[in-house]
This record gives structure tokens, sequence and C-alpha cells, in this order.
């Protein structure tokens, strides 16, 4: 293998190293999107499950107070 054909092997290479760095930074970004989208999302939800758990408890204690009443 000449010198000349060892370097347009390894520009093809370099070529092809700076095409798979490039995809693999764009999946990190959209990897980085969908977390920052979960980790909003899980907190809503979260605090939805307060709201709820909240709302259940007090349902519980109107009916325990019914219960008392003579």
């Amino acid at each position: 293998m000449t010198t000349e054909q060892q370097l347009a092997q390894l520009e093809q290479r370099i070529e092809e190293l700076v095409t798979i760095s490039a995809r693999l930074r764009r999946e990190n970004q959209q990897l980085h999107a969908r977390e920052v989208r979960l980790v909003e999302e899980r907190a809503d939800l979260l605090k939805k499950n307060d709201v709820a758990k909240s709302k259940v408890e007090a349902i519980i204690s109107r009916l325990k107070s019914l219960e008392q009443e003579p």
C-alpha cells in the first residue's frame, strides 16, 4: 500500500469519525432535552399526586366525621 493510499484511507476514516461524532452529539442533545422534559413531567405528576392525596385524605376525614354524628 502506498503512502497516498494510506493517507486516503486515513482521510476516509477521519471523515467517518467526524460523521459519527456529529451524530452522537445530536443524539446526546436530543436525549438531554428528553431528560429535561421527563424531569419536569415527573415533578408535575408528583404535585398532582400530592393534590390528589390531600383531597382523598379530606374526603376520608369528612366521612369519618359523618360516621361519628348521632
